[in-house]
């Protein structure tokens, strides 16, 4: 398909707006789908209320008066004469448009009415009239200099240029049998829609179509591992086994050791181990994972652990070298940072075999590593990974077990469907010795109370997380910054303590020194976005402060306060909010995870469960799998047959969708 920059009206600066929203390529703008429509039905001036929203067309009978003020606002203030009356407008921040709103032009007006001035505060003017009819317009997620107006002409002007190029994903026969129209019109509607009963007709065939593909690429990894009976056949000296077990420096819960059964049962099985490890945020995974990694050595083979970032990667090596500090067993840290001398010295040591166990990050599927005899793949927070990625680390090996694990607890029924293809293993007990964190919800209006329960944890040596959701001021949005925060937090405790940032946009070097800085105590508040969702544990940090706690979903807000109480301290999450949310009334009286991620679905969906940036196979850019749950079974139960259906082996399709998942 032709590239992006090809698309008529394209220019560079468009193209780089474009990939600052993650739009790279013709297929992704075409699919880059609104997040809501806005219907444009004309509105009489004396039948709307006081204050409230209207809808208006008509002619502008005079010419636009522009006042500016200081620090770059303006005000245009002109007449309109419409079919119900005459009537003032202003509009803010629109100069613009001064030269396109000539006497007698004919322009819709939406906004705000004052009756009693008789004025109508504008949010938007568009050229041209409307009808009797509803008229249906999309409004997409755009960035500062691209207005929806720019997206929808570029969106349009691919479609018609590019549009029967687009790969359509569903199997002819299938469209027939719904009546789905074809890929092509149905982008066309989308973007277009002309009545709401066509726009709810082709939503559902691009959800449909979206969840087909994902099934169809659960389904056949799930044939193809039932087809590798030729798994690595091992006897594990479980005397020795055991024996280091006892040594561990903890009682391990009947939940850790029923999952540690269940892998050490896989690992001696003929088939390939294809199993998740999921339990709630300080269940004790990781230990799991240890001591699958340990047998696994025991056997003679390699391990490779991957991790969604560089702070988890070094976290795991740190622990696993204090696990294992008795045993002669060599162990390596693989990640974009690592320098290039290191790096060729651990591609050797993996490949002669003298490494025994490797953590990293993607750094540890690049084509230069290549492993000795790689027995145990496991990637940590599997939901970041794609399946692509995953496919790519297990394929490393000759014929390696997989164990994938998560610390985003998912609820049974969707678990089934979505990691069909996976054998699971449930942690839900909690370690002897970890407490209960105790979560209140307070408005901002409270923020001194917040500052003393903070002030008495810092007295006591302790430290705190405090969250912002944005890290840098929007014209749009009145969230909390992270700056902002640095800011009162300074003002609150002076230089009495250290106080630093940390986001996603800074560079993993930098946030990495920081983090450290922060484990070590050098820094006592540290001021984050969710970026610390999955990171470094600090036993000493016992409280942590979510600004704007009401934006988050309840999986998002549990895996924050997860960060806390890691240690032996009593540990608290203070939510702050002005919003009466349901949400929140749910983290104050329940701490299990699974709850939690049940709860989640009720209210927002799979979206935040799996990552607010999702990537590879979880990401839907129009599905939801809990509302569209009963189209994802129907893809599910398709697309099975279709891969199970000889007839169709030789279609270009199904070629395709095979190509994607073994190819990537």
């Amino acid at each position: 398909m032709a590239e992006l920059k090809d698309v008529k009206g394209i220019g560079p600066k468009s193209l780089s707006l474009l990939n600052k929203i993650g739009i790279n390529s013709v297929y992704d703008l075409v699919t880059h789908y609104p997040f809501r429509y806005e219907v444009l039905k004309r509105d009489e001036l004396g039948k709307v209320e006081d204050g409230e929203k209207i809808i208006i067309d008509g002619k502008i009978e005079s010419i636009p008066i522009l006042m500016r003020f200081k620090a770059g606002l303006n005000k245009m203030n002109f007449r309109l004469v419409t079919a119900s009356g005459v009537v003032g407008v202003s509009i803010f921040n629109r100069a613009f448009l001064k030269s396109k709103l000539l006497v007698g032009t004919d322009v819709i007006v939406i906004g705000k009415l004052d009756k009693k001035k008789n004025v109508i505060t504008a949010n938007d003017i568009k050229m041209g009239t409307l009808s009797n009819k509803e008229k249906i317009e999309p409004v997409y997620h755009c960035t500062s200099g691209l207005t929806n107006k720019n997206m929808s002409t570029y969106i349009n002007m691919a479609l018609l240029m590019y549009g029967r190029d687009i790969m359509d994903y569903i199997p002819s026969y299938i469209q027939e049998k719904y009546n789905f129209v074809n890929k092509k019109t149905a982008l066309n509607i989308i973007h277009n829609p002309s009545t709401p009963e066509k726009l709810k007709e082709v939503t559902i065939r691009l959800k449909y179509e979206e969840l087909f593909q994902f099934m169809f690429k659960i389904n056949y990894l799930k044939i193809q591992n039932k087809k590798k009976k030729n798994g690595l056949v091992r006897v594990i000296d479980r005397d020795k086994l055991k024996e280091f077990m006892d040594k561990i420096p903890f009682k391990l819960t009947n939940d850790q050791q029923l999952a540690i059964e269940d892998i050490l049962k896989d690992l001696e099985s003929s088939s390939r181990m294809n199993r998740l490890l999921q339990g709630d945020v300080g269940s004790g995974k990781t230990v799991v994972a240890f001591v699958a990694m340990y047998a696994n050595y025991l056997c003679g083979y390699q391990s490779a652990l991957m991790a969604p970032t560089e702070i988890l990667a070094t976290q795991h090596y740190n622990n696993l070298i204090k696990f294992f500090k008795d045993k002669k067993i060599k162990v390596a840290l693989l990640t974009g940072s690592t320098s290039k001398k290191e790096k060729n010295e651990i591609y050797k040591g993996l490949e002669d075999g003298s490494i025994h166990m490797v953590i990293g990050t993607h750094a540890l599927i690049q084509d230069e590593v290549n492993y000795n005899n790689l027995g145990l793949v496991i990637t940590d927070e599997q939901h970041r990974f794609g399946v692509h990625q995953r496919a790519n680390l297990q394929n490393k090996g000759i014929k390696p077990d997989v164990l994938y694990m998560s610390a985003t607890p998912i609820p049974r029924t969707y678990a089934l469907t979505i990691f069909g293809d996976m054998d699971v293993s449930t942690i839900k007990e909690r370690p002897k010795g970890r407490q209960k964190i105790d979560t209140y919800v307070k408005r901002t209006n409270e923020i001194k109370d917040v500052l003393q329960m903070m002030y008495e944890e810092l007295q006591n040596n302790h430290q705190v997380y405090v969250i912002a959701p944005l890290i840098e001021e929007s014209e749009n949005s009145d969230l909390t910054t992270v700056n902002e925060l640095r800011d009162q937090m300074k003002l609150a405790f002076k230089d009495k303590y250290k106080i630093d940032i940390v986001h996603g946009k800074m560079a993993n070097g930098a946030k990495d020194i920081i983090m450290e800085q922060f484990k070590d105590n050098k820094v006592q508040i540290l001021i984050s976005t969710t970026v610390v969702e999955v990171g470094v544990d600090v036993p000493n940090a016992t409280t942590m402060v979510i600004f704007d706690a009401d934006r988050f979903g309840l999986s998002t807000l549990h895996q924050l306060r997860g960060r806390v109480g890691r240690g032996t301290s009593k540990s608290q999450c203070i939510l702050i909010s002005d919003s009466d949310t349901e949400r929140l009334k749910i983290m104050e009286r329940e701490d299990d995870g699974f709850v939690i991620s049940e709860e989640d679905f009720k209210l927002r969906g799979h979206g935040d469960l799996f990552g607010t940036k999702q990537s590879g196979d979880m990401t839907f850019k129009i599905a939801n799998i809990r509302s569209d749950y009963k189209i994802l079974l129907q893809a599910k139960k398709d697309s099975k047959e279709y891969l199970l259906n000889e007839e169709y082996d030789n279609d270009d399709l199904k070629k395709e969708l095979i190509s994607s998942i073994t190819n990537g």
